[in-house]
């Protein structure tokens, strides 16, 4: 089964296509009309190793929060469509990620259910023009529409650009090993209650 998903979202303050492989070589194109932004996807899709596509014309002349929260919004329904009944992944995956000064821990469980624990203490209220507060709403977002549970937690670190591209790196590690289909587990659903 190729797992492989695309959505075309289009509201009156942006207009998305996005197109997700999970199993990919983490290979990426993304124009979300805000710089910043294109190098986190892109960091995510490398470490996922998810193929990702993303294009998106937003109100970038208000500011980012619309793009942010609309391509994860995106990337949640996408990946929510693409890992289909679940059958065969690890489920789980975690990882504590090094960026220089800033160490990050990542925790996915693919479960159904949604929710974000998010607690990174960012220094600054921008990065070149992108918001820092955005990062919340983007990850918001995405799981909500991918229904899993992730937690996202600053260990240390003091530079806003390496705590926001550690949670990148971080996440995307982490749900690329959950995912990830497990030899050991060939067709079976990773729940007692035969659904997740």
């Amino acid at each position: 089964m190729i797992r492989v998903a695309e959505v075309c979202r289009k509201t009156a303050e942006t207009d998305i296509y996005l197109k997700i492989r999970l199993d990919g070589k983490g290979e990426s194109k993304i124009n979300t009309g805000c710089g910043f932004l294109d190098h986190m996807l892109t960091l995510f899709s490398k470490h996922s190793r998810f193929d990702l596509e993303v294009v998106c014309k937003g109100d970038t002349h208000i500011d980012y929060h619309h793009s942010a929260e609309d391509i994860g919004i995106c990337l949640g329904i996408a990946f929510f469509d693409a890992i289909g009944d679940k059958r065969g992944i690890n489920r789980y995956g975690d990882i504590t990620l090094p960026m220089d000064e800033a160490l990050i821990l990542a925790a996915v469980d693919i479960s159904g259910r949604d929710y974000l624990g998010f607690d990174l203490q960012i220094p600054t209220e921008k990065v070149g023009d992108f918001d820092t507060e955005l990062v919340e709403e983007f990850w918001l977002g995405f799981v909500r529409n991918a229904k899993l549970t992730l937690h996202i937690k600053q260990l240390s670190g003091k530079k806003a650009h390496h705590i926001i591209e550690g949670a990148f790196k971080a996440v995307g590690r982490a749900l690329g090993s959950a995912a990830r289909k497990d030899p050991l587990s060939a067709n079976e659903i990773p729940s007692t209650k035969g659904i997740l």
